[in-house]
């Protein structure tokens, strides 16, 4: 928000009754804003201490409401599979809330999404088959125990105790994978595996996402391969096999490998979505954007297939219809008061800008933007500059091809 101050002036007793109106409403996300902007304001033109406590006990009051909304969305994405995104509000709600609950809550949910997105499976692993620890096996290092065992919380109860039981060697290198080093995951998963040679072993999937992320694809498609048959219902192995398949340019494989899988993984959402994108790395994009149509017309709307099919419609060149549905997903997290990623509303807004929608409202979504993804400023600032010039204004125009350069010069660091 640093450059958006430098033109923008406000009155902060008038800014925190618009606050006070959105607390009212429970709007917490643009009461936020408004408060934030109350108390900059009164930073540089008061020294009114009791008003700027005041703003501060409403910005802690609707930060808190907000981590708590932020949560419940990412709970929400996360029972429709929808991890990147709910990734996202569970780090908002880290960054808003101050309450240790609250926060061991999110971390714990953000190991989870971890897990799943790593290679994680649900399946029963045979209890006979789980060694527990000899006496004289014993980890060192605190601090590994600690991030081991809270890796492994977020397990099922089978697969945690699977976990627990494989030893010195997997535990290192499943450290080592999810902080990803992968060399040495590689180095001692190999070991682990050689330790458990059970046939029912888990070990193989962790193994496998190790060597896919050197790019040791043959070596992983045969764990893949032989791992599904012995977890035919493991959708992870389903998923990993499949990007092997497309890095090696063996789609039909893929086809193959999908149409063989247990009826009830073929009903979950992660089965539609990943077929869809089989169809589009294998560039069959008509074909994926009918599958992702067909789909929504037998389960109804959902926002993970929207995205996809909005995507991939971007992809054939029918920006019309993708826009239309991207605005759609907007008003879906509107109606629900949950946060619209702001991936969403770029796409919405730069296809709306490359159709020659240069418009206010356009406008108002890149300071939007800017705000939500400062990252990208630079880029918003330009769209911006460029509105303003199609309107005929150009000192305006002029004015953000400024914030824009300066913007850019703050992201890569560089002095004034």
């Amino acid at each position: 928000m640093g450059l958006l101050k430098r033109f923008f002036s406000q009155d902060p007793g008038k800014t925190e009754q618009k606050g006070d109106a959105f607390l009212k409403a429970s709007d917490w996300g643009r009461a936020k804003l408004e408060f934030e902007k109350a108390l900059a304001a009164l930073e540089k033109t008061s020294s009114d201490d009791a008003l700027k406590t005041r703003l501060r006990d409403k910005l802690v009051q609707v930060k808190g409401a907000l981590a708590h909304e932020h949560r419940q969305a990412a709970e929400d994405l996360m029972e429709a599979e929808y991890y990147d995104e709910a990734r996202g509000f569970l780090q908002l709600a880290l960054d808003l809330t101050r309450d240790p609950a609250l926060i061991s809550a999110v971390e714990k949910l953000m190991h989870e999404i971890e897990r799943i997105t790593a290679g994680d499976i649900q399946m029963e692993v045979p209890l006979s088959d789980l060694t527990p620890l000899g006496d004289d096996e014993t980890y060192t290092g605190d601090q590994d125990d600690e991030n081991f065992m809270a890796l492994c919380s977020a397990l099922p109860e089978e697969v945690q105790e699977a976990y627990l039981s494989y030893g010195g060697s997997f535990k290192t290198g499943y450290l080592a994978l999810n902080r990803g080093d992968f060399e040495r995951a590689a180095d001692d998963l190999s070991q682990a595996l050689a330790e458990n040679p059970s046939p029912d072993s888990i070990i193989p999937l962790e193994l496998a996402t190790a060597y896919l992320n050197l790019e040791k694809l043959d070596e992983a498609r045969r764990l893949l391969e032989t791992f599904l048959q012995h977890h035919p219902g493991a959708l992870p192995g389903y998923q990993l096999l499949c990007e092997v398949y497309w890095e090696i340019g063996a789609f039909d494989q893929a086809e193959t490998l999908l149409a063989d899988c247990p009826d009830d993984l073929k009903n979950s959402l992660a089965y539609v979505l990943l077929r869809g994108e089989t169809l589009s790395q294998a560039g069959r994009h008509p074909e994926a954007a009918s599958f992702y149509q067909d789909s929504m017309e037998a389960y109804g709307w959902n926002q993970p297939l929207s995205i996809a099919l909005a995507g991939t419609l971007e992809t054939l060149g029918d920006l019309e219809s993708a826009r239309n549905l991207y605005a759609k997903i907007m008003d879906q997290c509107r109606s629900c008061h949950t946060r619209t990623d702001p991936l969403i509303k770029r796409r919405f807004a730069d296809i709306s800008f490359d159709l020659g929608q240069h418009s206010s409202g356009i406008m108002e979504m890149y300071f939007s933007l800017v705000r939500d993804d400062p990252e990208n400023a630079p880029l918003y600032f330009q769209k911006i500059s460029r509105i303003y010039a199609s309107m005929g204004n150009e000192e305006e125009a002029r004015r953000f091809r400024v914030f824009a350069q300066q913007a850019e010069k703050d992201k890569r660091g560089a002095p004034s």
